[in-house]
Parts: structure tokens; sequence; C-alpha cells
């Protein structure tokens, strides 16, 4: 496939542009052509509708941030979905790029595709290496579908498709459902409801002992639109990889972030954490030194992020005191 360099006037197409990341990417790149449609207007796991919008719009990139997410609540109750519906929506959108001939599409996956037990800080190489965390393996292995489908269309076909995969996120947008929310939102709720109501303590779960690396939102849209303008696939590949890492090289423990985010807070309660309950895979710091080596570097440090998510969370209507 013929690679043109994007530019403003290109015209992409961010697939789930109201949710948390394409919402951020919509934000960054907002001065160029870009394209979206919500649920209502285009379901992405049919089809002849993805084929019938690639054909109408004829996209020169495609970022596709549309997921169905959520923490290990969500993805060890809803397993048949989560595989589901990732994969659905993965498979149609790159077939269509392909088909309709997408210049660049760049596919956003999550650092569970990893396996539960592999060499710390992860090299993009332990893919597949060994077993996947139990409670969220159909979300993986839908994820890990994505990056291989995007390799193989770039192995069979020439096409400029490939994958990032961002440590875990937060920020503006972020999902604060304790039923389906990640780690750090729900930490944020959760202390923010017992500041409001005075609670003496709270319940976590978990051992609070398992290490976690954060990447702002804003920091991997930035990452997003530097890609987009200097990285083709054909630099990911020739490495021998399938993706390419992107994280904050932050990494501290539940623990740690549980504090961090009460001080923020203001929250001067006990903490105690539920031992019984889930702690997932314990250390999932990435190597993230090949984005650094081409030229990206996130710029929002931890704290700075929480306190903007924080300020943000307390303008929703069930953040209100």
């Amino acid at each position: 496939m013929m690679k043109e360099n994007i530019t403003p006037e290109s015209k992409i197409f961010i697939a789930g542009h109201r949710g948390m990341v394409g919402s951020s990417v919509w934000h960054k790149l907002k001065n160029y052509n870009l394209i979206t449609r919500d649920r209502a207007s285009l379901d992405l796991i049919n089809q002849q509708a993805v084929d019938d919008f690639f054909a109408l719009e004829k996209p020169d990139a495609v970022i596709i941030c549309a997921a169905k997410v959520g923490g290990i609540l969500a993805n060890n109750t809803y397993r048949a979905d989560f595989i589901y519906d990732n994969i659905q929506i993965a498979s149609n959108i790159i077939s269509s790029a392909r088909k309709y001939g997408v210049n660049k599409l760049i596919n956003l996956g999550s650092s569970c595709i990893y396996p539960k037990q592999c060499e710390i800080p992860i090299k993009e190489e332990e893919l597949l290496s060994s077993k996947l965390e139990p409670t969220n393996e159909p979300y993986a292995i839908a994820k890990i579908a994505s990056v291989k489908l995007c390799e193989s269309f770039y192995n069979q076909f020439g096409s400029n498709f490939y994958s990032l995969m961002p440590c875990n996120l937060y920020g503006y947008g972020d999902n604060f459902d304790l039923e389906t929310s990640h780690v750090l939102p729900a930490l944020m709720r959760k202390i923010h409801e017992a500041k409001n109501s005075k609670a003496k303590e709270i319940e976590v779960w978990g051992s609070g002992k398992p290490l976690r690396e954060f990447l702002f939102v804003d920091d991997l849209a930035r990452a997003i639109e530097f890609c987009l303008l200097n990285v083709n696939a054909e630099d990911i590949y020739n490495k021998g990889i399938s993706h390419l890492n992107c994280g904050s090289e932050e990494e501290l423990s539940i623990l740690e972030l549980t504090n961090l985010i009460s001080e923020i807070v203001g929250y001067s309660g006990d903490i105690v954490f539920d031992d019984t309950k889930p702690d997932g895979t314990f250390r999932k710091k990435m190597d993230n030194s090949r984005i650094l080596d081409l030229g990206f570097s996130p710029e929002v440090p931890l704290a700075e992020g929480l306190k903007l998510t924080y300020k943000w969370f307390q303008t929703l209507n069930h953040a209100s005191e």
C-alpha cells in the first residue's frame, strides 16, 4: 500500500470518539479533518454498516479507540461480551480499512495483553510467551487478536496498520461506576464519597501490594498524534515486534496510589484492604524504550494528572456534594 504523509487536510476517522481515550484524541486532533460517528449512527459490530461507512467517507487514517472496557469485576462477570464485542469491533474496522484504501491505521490495545508472569519491565516480545491473567483473559484475547490482525494485514497486504499498547489510563472522561470502573477512578470515587460522608474508613479490594503504571489520557493522545505523523508500520514490524508499548515510566503500588488520592481529595480516614478479593497481575510495568527512542515522551506527572482528574470528577452530577 502506498503510504502518504498525514496532514491537517487528511480525513481521519476516530472510532469511539466519545469515550475517555477517543474524546481526548478528538480534542488533540481538532485542527485536523476529523470524521466521527456515534454508536446510534454507526454500529461497529455490524460489518455491513462499517463497510458502508468506509465506502462513503474513504478516510485517509483511522484511530481505533472504540472498545468495551472495564475493571476486574466487569471483565470477570461479562466475559462473553468482552471477547465478542472487542473482536468484532477490531475485525470490522481493520477489514474495511484495508478494503477502502486507508493509508494509516493505529489500533489501541492494553497492557493486559501480556502474560501474568513475564519479565519486568515488559518488552513487546513478551506477547504470547505464557498464560494470561484469568480475570481479564477474554478482553486480553480480543486485544491480542486486534494486534495480530494489524500485523497480518501488514504482512499479507502491506497495510500501514499497527498497534499501540498503553499502560493503565486515567483522566478526563473516565468511568467512575464502582461496578465497571478500573482501579484508579474507583478509588477516587470511593475516597471522595468517604470524605463527604465523614466515613472513618474505606475498604479496598486486594492486598494493596500490586504495582501499576498509569498514563494520563492526554499523554496517550499526544502519543497518537506523534505516531500518526512520524511512525509507520514498518518501523515496528522490522524490529521483529507486533506493536509498540506506550507508558508513563511512573510505577507505584495500589496502597501508594490510595494514599496519594486520599491526600489530593483531602480524606484522612483509614484504608482497609480486603485481601480475600483478587489482586490481578502483581506487576505490569512496561518497557517503553522503543517509543521513547522514536522521540515521544509523556508530559503529565501522576500527581498533577490526579489533581486534574479529581477537579474534573467534581463537576459530575454524582460527585456533587
